[in-house]
């Protein structure tokens, strides 16, 4: 757009030469002004104005190129292109000041924007204990910097203790209900003795939330959740599942959904059954990789609408890195969907390391 204007300046300069006598095609000019006023400041636009009458001039006493002599200068016909091309450009310089003001209030937004999102999702350990951490987020929509997708790691006394979630619906409601999901989890993870407990502390914040929100969809405001617990004493790791897609396991060519058929309900409905947390737990030995994500990668969808295969695409890549899986589920993503998620993600990647790995590392 910042060469446009300069573009159609040349066409013009190239048609007049070829044009009749009859066609003044130098007045075309009148639309530099507006032209410049898409990519530039109100300064550029009034300079564009004075060229273009400038260069309108020269065309029209120019016989080379329109075929007019010297004294067609100053034909009424060509001082009213001078003065449309003037009042244009006062226009151009009009727009182009409030297309900047305009866009000074959308950088803001955005500052503000991913100063929210750095507080609501702060960026995860690298490394906690044993433990390599790598985490991803994706918004479906490309002004967007937050959204309803949530992670967190928290290292406890416990052990490792993850989150992953996924709010029912977007906006600011969605923002505020995966807020107060996140605050609950950071604070509750440190006391509960174990996931049963954390989880049914969360339900008590969200239920608490949604009654204080009011209105009438007090319990449509639901979170699809995995709490998981990795202790810093036993190979192994500990999972709630509350109506969320299944973790899945990565060990070395196995790759395998964590689910075991009792799935609770998401946050917010739990009072629609009776004890309705269970703790399923699964080995997880130095090596293994464990996968946390949002139903917004297994819904992306190609051209012809097929949901995106990512167990078929882990068992494809074989074993990688904690940060080497999630830039390739990135780039993958992307190329899937062609650059148009439909659904905000977010995974998480965590990775057990080798004993001897761990002593070696801090030394080097």
């Amino acid at each position: 757009m910042r060469w446009l204007p300069v573009l159609y300046v040349v066409a013009v300069l190239l048609l007049e030469p070829v044009t009749p006598v009859d066609w003044p095609v130098s007045f075309a000019l009148i639309c530099v002004p507006v032209l410049t006023a898409f990519a530039h400041g109100p300064g550029v636009v009034a300079a564009a104005t004075v060229f273009s009458v400038g260069l309108e001039g020269v065309l029209a006493g120019t016989p080379c190129c329109a075929g007019r002599a010297v004294g067609y200068l100053w034909d009424r016909h060509y001082v009213a292109s001078y003065i449309c091309t003037v009042l244009v450009g006062g226009l151009g310089t009009v727009l182009a000041a409030h297309r900047t003001r305009r866009e000074r209030t959308l950088a803001d937004v955005r500052f503000v924007a991913e100063t929210a999102q750095r507080v609501l999702l702060r960026p995860v350990p690298h490394r906690l204990g044993h433990l390599r951490l790598e985490s991803l987020y994706l918004s479906a929509s490309a002004e967007a910097r937050i959204g309803g997708d949530l992670y967190e790691a928290v290292p406890t006394r416990f052990g490792v203790r993850l989150l992953i979630g996924d709010v029912r619906g977007k906006g600011l409601l969605a923002v505020e209900t995966a807020a107060t999901l996140l605050g609950a989890f950071r604070e509750a993870a440190y006391d509960e003795l174990d996931l049963p407990a954390l989880a049914g502390r969360a339900e008590a914040s969200m239920r608490r939330r949604a009654r204080q929100l009011g209105g009438t969809e007090t319990g449509e405001r639901f979170i699809t959740a995995v709490f998981a617990e990795i202790p810093t004493d036993g190979h192994v790791v500990r999972i709630v599942n509350c109506g969320h897609p299944p973790p899945i396991s990565l060990r070395g060519g196995e790759v395998r959904e964590l689910d075991s058929g009792r799935s609770a309900p998401p946050l917010n409905l739990g009072m629609l059954v009776e004890d309705p947390y269970h703790i399923d737990e699964y080995p997880f030995r130095p090596g293994d990789q464990l996968l946390l994500y949002t139903d917004g990668v297994t819904e992306t969808r190609d051209a012809t609408g097929t949901f995106y295969p990512l167990l078929e695409r882990l068992r494809a890549w074989g074993p990688l890195p904690p940060k080497e899986l999630l830039r390739r589920l990135h780039d993958d993503l992307l190329s899937y969907s062609r650059n148009s998620l439909q659904d905000d993600t977010a995974a998480l990647a965590v990775c057990l390391v080798p004993e001897e790995h761990s002593v070696a590392s801090p030394a080097a």
